[in-house]
């Protein structure tokens, strides 16, 4: 398995421990996560991706600046699902 996918399936585990967080009202584990996540995220090089995931990883960080957790879980595991399918994806 390559470094991206590695990192990419690392990223789902993260995204879904933060959905798990928000969903238990523990917000403090999911921003804990969630700061992992981004820094997994640097791992990736976005050269090597497909366009839709370059896309994904600029814009799931936006799950921080919804007001509603329930939202944020929702997000989270959808970008979780996301991410852990196109590591587990054949080229």
């Amino acid at each position: 398995m390559d470094k991206n996918k590695i990192a990419l399936s690392s990223l789902a585990l993260d995204l879904k421990r933060v959905a798990l967080g928000y969903f238990r009202g523990s917000n403090s584990m999911a921003e804990r996560f969630f700061e992992e996540a981004l820094r997994r995220k640097k791992e990736i090089d976005s050269r090597k991706v497909k366009p839709y995931i370059r896309n994904l990883l600029s814009n799931f960080e936006k799950i921080m600046f919804d007001h509603d957790q329930k939202k944020q879980a929702e997000d989270a595991l959808m970008y979780s699902t996301l991410f852990q399918n196109a590591s587990l994806a054949k080229k």
